[in-house]
């Protein structure tokens, strides 16, 4: 449905993301789902999960059995992975911060990360790892491993290195993170999934190499530069003077089909402003603080994607990018400014080059300042 309209002076903002409206007639799987969960407007989350068992699950096991391998199948479930990859990220992503389940059915939040994530390539409990316990208590600043700021953004050698340093090396460099921060509780678990993933990868290849590099290894390559990919575009506009603050080194992206697949994914500011906040009361958060979003120099795009986002960072194509920017309000940039503005969000690196203290040309020119709240 359409989230609603905001307008301030001569700027209107449209959204068409999707928000909770209550249904006149419910379902009987609705009714019997209902008292199982913390929140019943998680409903889309539990049909997703009945249909990813019933589809990805069995496809996944039969490539396992004795016989000749079945490569039609093999393709069937790949296409099945990549199809349904980024809403089952995002289900796993919501519910890592909000649990989906009542705390009498706590075991059943077990279910995402422990049975359905090793079929998307996500090892139990190393997402709920890095980024409830490490990406958002850093928020992309020097201190998480995985911040963007050490980069150049729109460079596809810089994104190969920060990808192949996650790929290698970011399960030693997160094992460091939370011994430094003496998490070992959550190091523990983080460890334990990570090795259990990769111990059943090498006992499953000795039964069959092709269905494991079907079932798990390829959709944990696939996963991991996404994961990394979507990073990079939430991260890539960072403002040099205040990289701490939410507005400015976030994006958000709206009124696209990626948000109407993926829970809203899209409203990357909002989330890190309040973490725990819901995927549909996104849109509406936007649109209640348009104002605070221009004040800040927030950036927002309509009609992409964090995919799209990335492909036209790794090409340069800030043209296009300036055409689907969105002015909040009379303190945006307009014309050839935004290009500008957008190119001195992206293409200073932290180390490199001191800040002058004064905002970077085509940057919004505010003294304003709102107090972080914490993720």
């Amino acid at each position: 449905m359409e989230s609603g309209c905001t307008k301030r002076g001569t700027m209107a903002l449209v959204l068409s993301d999707p928000t909770y409206a209550p249904r006149e007639a419910r379902s009987l799987f609705d009714r019997m789902a209902s008292p199982f969960l913390r929140d019943k407007r998680d409903l889309p989350f539990l049909r997703l999960m009945a249909l990813l068992t019933a589809t990805v699950v069995p496809t996944g096991v039969l490539l396992f059995l004795p016989g000749p391998f079945r490569w039609g199948l093999a393709a069937l479930h790949l296409g099945l992975i990549i199809y349904f990859l980024g809403p089952f990220v995002l289900m796993l992503h919501n519910t890592s911060h909000r649990k989906l389940f009542k705390r009498r059915f706590g075991w059943m939040n077990l279910y995402i990360p422990w049975v359905l994530g090793p079929f998307f390539g996500e090892s139990p409990m190393t997402y709920f790892a890095h980024h409830v316990g490490m990406h958002h208590a850093e928020n992309n600043l020097s201190g998480d491993i995985s911040t963007t700021m050490p980069y150049r953004r729109d460079s596809i050698v810089d994104f190969s290195r920060y990808f192949l340093r996650f790929f290698f090396y970011g399960s030693v460099e997160l094992t460091g993170y939370f011994l430094k921060k003496r998490r070992n509780a959550l190091m523990m678990q983080f460890l334990s999934g990570e090795i259990l993933f990769l111990g059943a990868a090498v006992g499953l290849f000795l039964v069959s190499w092709q269905a494991t590099l079907t079932v798990l290894i390829l959709p944990f390559v696939i996963v991991r530069f996404g994961m990394m990919a979507g990073n990079w575009a939430q991260h890539a506009f960072i403002d040099r003077n205040s990289p701490e603050n939410n507005y400015r080194n976030s994006i958000t992206c709206i009124n696209s089909t990626y948000n109407r697949r993926c829970f809203n994914d899209g409203y990357h500011i909002g989330h890190h402003l309040k973490s725990t906040r819901h995927w549909t009361e996104m849109p509406g958060e936007l649109l209640s603080n348009a104002v605070t979003y221009d004040e800040q120099g927030a950036i927002v795009f309509t009609g992409l994607d964090f995919f799209g986002v990335w492909a036209c960072l790794m090409a340069k194509r800030y043209d296009f990018l300036a055409k689907r920017f969105v002015r909040l309000g009379d303190l945006a940039p307009q014309g050839a400014d935004i290009i500008t503005l957008l190119q001195s969000r992206t293409q200073w690196q932290e180390g490199r080059g001191a800040s002058s203290g004064r905002h970077a040309p085509g940057d919004w020119d505010t003294n304003r300042s709102l107090q972080e709240r914490p993720s």
